[in-house]
């Protein structure tokens, strides 16, 4: 009886190894894709110009330019369906003005946006399947680079120093795979990140009374993207 038991938890602990092998840890993702990015507003200020036809014009935006943008993400399985991870993204653009009553946009010079967050994500479906429709979110930082310039009314050059905002990030998308380890992937992916507030008044109430609140607003990074996922 005992050479029985011993020979029958042998064969299942044997069997068990191949698909215990199959079955993903980790897995890489390598992602290239456009970036639409919406900045913020604010009072508008009018810049002179050099010489006497008048001013170079009147702004009230500022912006990162629409531009391609390419990111890495590692995840490690919790569970067939759950990972968590890291995911950092770059975006290599330029910083933009914008006017009003007119104006063009005008560039004020070269801007790296690199952002890093904490992940989890759900995979649908089986843990084999072949396609897998995941969401995901995480939180993190965006770092806004610093930006080299020359002004347009005096040809003065220096720089805008750069700064890290705190960040959030949210995505959805499908991972497609082969009979390998390699798969392919589309997705989109947001990252709003807090910038400031703008006074939009006074707020009362008859316990707490009255205080000044703020209308904030967010850098809207909207990226769509593909590439591939390598499982582990």
């Amino acid at each position: 009886m005992r050479k029985r038991m011993i020979a029958m938890v042998s064969f299942l602990t044997l069997a068990a190894v191949p698909a215990f092998a199959q079955t993903p840890k980790a897995e890489v993702g390598v992602v290239f894709g456009w970036v639409y990015s919406d900045g913020v507003s604010g009072s508008t200020r009018f810049v002179p110009g050099a010489g006497p036809g008048g001013g170079v014009g009147s702004f009230d935006r500022i912006d990162p330019k629409d531009s391609f943008g390419w990111g890495v993400d590692v995840g490690f399985f919790v569970s067939p369906n759950a990972e968590v991870g890291f995911m950092y993204g770059h975006q290599p653009t330029k910083l933009l003005v914008g006017g009003t009553l007119g104006t063009p946009d005008r560039e004020i010079g070269d801007m790296s946006i690199r952002t890093y967050h904490g992940t989890f994500t759900y995979n649908f479906f089986e843990g084999d399947s072949r396609i897998r429709p995941y969401i995901m979110g995480g939180l993190g930082a965006t770092d806004f680079g610093e930006v080299a310039f020359t002004r347009a009314d005096n040809g003065v050059s220096g720089k805008l120093g750069g700064s890290t905002k705190f960040s959030s990030t949210w995505g959805a998308g499908v991972k497609v795979y082969g009979s390998g380890r390699v798969g392919g992937r589309l997705g989109v992916s947001w990252t709003p990140t807090y910038i400031k507030s703008d006074a939009a008044g006074y707020w009362c109430d008859p316990y707490w009374g009255c205080y000044l609140v703020g209308d904030p607003q967010y850098f809207n990074p909207l990226m769509l993207n593909g590439g591939i996922t390598l499982r582990f």
